[in-house]
């Protein structure tokens, strides 16, 4: 009988979240009223509170819902440090490319008030421990600089990605120009801290990235291949 319950218990959750990640992508607005999330997912008024507790739980569980992350960053093991940092950059992009209508609205109320609840729900303690452990790993490599303090330079990969989302929000970049500018932003910073091994490594990075984004002015790429660095030269 237990058994049927956290079964019945399972799968009321599971209509919960999809209920309000379909009321994100229709209305725009993260906000959640209990009691159309309620009525969306077919369920009581109380259910929610009973199940979730709250409407920041609610949305806690719908970006905890992206199938298949950990798996399929999984099989990115074989890159090296640095580059399993872009890649899995590029591979929580690729979630946005997927399902831009919710994610749009996502950030359009993160980047609208501090504090708010979508913006917690992002930037959170385990996804932090997520992407540290990627720059230890780097550290430890030996591709990133042990002297760089790796919370910081979290702090201002951040800073690009909420920047490029901040440009998409505002339609001044097309949903394919995230790819390109979050991996160029990150492959800067990231050089910009590296040991000369990940120097090299992140120059290539920035090459391919630039030739895929354009200047503001709709120019040539920000970056063209150069033949040998100086400091190339000189090692």
């Amino acid at each position: 009988m237990s058994g049927r319950r956290e079964t019945a218990k399972a799968e009321r959750r599971s209509r919960i979240v999809q209920a309000a990640r379909d009321l994100i992508r229709e209305t725009g607005d993260p906000g959640l009223s209990m009691r159309s999330l309620a009525a969306k997912a077919g369920v009581s008024l109380a259910t929610p509170y009973n199940l979730f507790g709250s409407k920041r739980a609610v949305l806690v569980a719908v970006l905890e819902d992206i199938e298949g992350f950990g798996a399929r960053f999984a099989r990115l093991r074989t890159l090296d440090p640095l580059d399993r940092i872009l890649a899995a950059a590029r591979l929580a992009v690729s979630y946005y490319e997927a399902d831009p209508a919710f994610y749009r609205a996502l950030w359009a109320s993160i980047l609208a008030a501090s504090g708010s609840e979508e913006r917690i729900a992002i930037f959170n303690p385990k996804r932090d421990d997520f992407w540290l452990s990627l720059l230890g790993d780097a550290v430890e490599a030996g591709l990133l600089l042990p002297e760089i303090d790796t919370a910081l330079l979290l702090r201002n990969l951040d800073y690009t990605f909420r920047s490029v989302m901040l440009h998409w929000v505002i339609a001044e970049i097309e949903l394919a120009d995230i790819q390109p500018a979050v991996g160029y932003g990150y492959a800067l910073a990231l050089r910009g801290a590296a040991t000369p091994a990940g120097q090299k490594l992140m120059l290539k990075r920035l090459v391919t990235y630039g030739k895929r984004t354009q200047s503001p002015r709709g120019g040539e790429p920000l970056v063209k291949p150069v033949p040998r660095l100086r400091d190339e030269a000189a090692g």
